[in-house]
């Protein structure tokens, strides 16, 4: 009881299309509550043609979509892979879980992404250095594109598999190519906090059959086909479960009107520039359209940021800064960093609001008026 109340007004917490009841009791009608299923099927359909990709595999996580992804690009003990610092820890782990190494690359203050200028500098770098990656893992920061051209041309350049993480990102789109597609492999998340959720899930998607098949194979046990207890070689639990997925389809049948509430609730916090020069933000850049799954600034003043998150909290309204940089973590501040010092600056002085599709126009006035105030 003391958790529930502990927030009146939370971050972006789940919100419900209506029809969660009506595709969780087909599941529990057909009695097939284990994971795969009809329903993981359809979820994967839909998500194939959202992201316009060939293949998708449903997960129990973002994480595991990623760790997947680097396990079938070959990725294993002593290998170097480039990893967007200014993302959630759950980008590098993966990393670690294979017994490689992050090298981290810093934002560009154009979108908050990886910077495709230090991308570059840091692949010549290392090679100099005989380091040659396994691959390259970039995020799509709160849901805004990052450069994906500049990207995957220095991926191709360098012939060096590019992993898109957009685990923030489902909705976004650059010109009329949704995220999802930019990448050799791309992974999505449907946690708690996320546009569309499934509970707890993920999905990795990918244009490359054999890669489709080899994630399945490993997200199923690594089970030998025709020999459902035969292993030669370690699986992993990972398969999206059947209750999950049909949550997910009720989601998808809201996507685009949640967005649309997402993307008007930010467009709203910019009122706190009303009668002051208080934050700043990134505006969608031209043919760029963000999904705004956190409405995310910039303060102009760290006092002013810390006095905000104070008085916020305080008044029981969720807040919280940006990402810490992962090259600041304890657990990866010793690894090779190519650093413009954009992620650290934006730690310092940013700031994620309430913008939960549920939030009140009287809710967004009070948080508006506390962090002018």
């Amino acid at each position: 009881m003391q958790e529930k109340n502990k927030y009146r007004i939370f971050l972006s917490p789940p919100y419900q299309s209506g029809e969660e009841l009506s595709y969780l009791k087909e599941v529990l009608d057909s009695n097939w509550l284990a994971p795969g299923g009809s329903h993981v099927r359809q979820f994967e359909s839909k998500l194939k043609v959202i992201t316009n990709r060939s293949h998708c595999v449903a997960l129990n996580s973002g994480t595991a979509a990623i760790h997947l992804a680097l396990k079938t690009l070959g990725v294993g003990a002593g290998d170097a892979v480039i990893c967007q610092t200014f993302s959630f820890v759950a980008t590098a782990n993966p990393i670690a879980y294979l017994g490689a190494y992050p090298v981290f690359i810093d934002s560009e203050s154009l979108t908050w992404n990886m910077d495709p200028e230090l991308l570059e500098k840091a692949i010549i770098q290392l090679r100099k250095n005989n380091i040659h990656p396994k691959a390259i893992i970039y995020t799509h920061i709160y849901g805004i594109p990052a450069q994906v051209e500049q990207l995957v041309r220095i991926s191709e350049e360098y012939h060096i598999p590019l992993v898109e993480d957009a685990a923030e990102a489902l909705g976004s789109k650059i010109g009329t190519k949704s995220i999802g597609q930019f990448g050799k492999i791309s992974i999505l998340s449907f946690n708690g906090n996320k546009v569309v959720t499934t509970s707890g899930g993920g999905a990795l998607l990918t244009d490359d059959e054999e890669v489709a098949n080899r994630s399945l194979k490993l997200a199923t046990q690594a089970r030998n086909e025709n020999e459902a207890f035969s292993h030669t070689e370690v699986g992993y639990n990972y398969r999206m479960s059947n209750l999950s997925a049909a949550l997910g389809l009720a989601q998808l049948t809201k996507l685009n009107d949640w967005i649309t509430q997402k993307r008007k609730i930010f467009e709203k916090y910019k009122n706190i520039n009303a009668k002051t020069d208080l934050v700043d933000w990134i505006e969608d850049s031209k043919g760029i359209y963000s999904n705004r799954w956190l409405s995310v600034f910039t303060f102009k003043s760290k006092s002013k940021q810390e006095k905000a998150i104070l008085n916020l909290l305080q008044n029981k309204i969720e807040c919280r800064r940006v990402w810490k940089p992962l090259h600041q973590m304890g657990i990866y501040e010793n690894q090779k960093s190519f650093l413009s010092g954009i992620s650290s600056q934006l730690f310092e002085m940013g700031i994620c609001l309430p913008c939960g599709v549920g939030l009140k126009d009287h809710e967004q006035e009070e948080i508006i008026h506390i962090v002018n105030r």
